[in-house]
């Protein structure tokens, strides 16, 4: 899958942010703009929820700091 479509919704692509470091097609470039397109969508999520426009209730938010703090990912 080519880097544009995952940043797309990366949430669609993979199930964890996990799945972004086990990647083997990207590299580590490429998975910290993964997961900071990832983490902005979370936060995005997070924002409308607190405005009473509730999504999903699993935020993975946590899951994808901690991916790009393993990656040393710049913000």
């Amino acid at each position: 899958m080519k880097l544009e479509d995952i940043l797309q919704d990366p949430a669609e692509v993979y199930n964890k942010p996990q799945e972004v470091l086990d990647d083997g097609n990207l590299s580590e470039d490429e998975k910290c703009k993964v997961l900071a397109q990832w983490k902005y969508d979370a936060e995005e999520l997070q924002t409308a929820t607190a405005e009473n426009m509730p999504g999903p209730d699993d935020s993975l938010l946590d899951d994808i700091l901690a991916a790009r703090k393993k990656l040393n990912c710049k913000d």
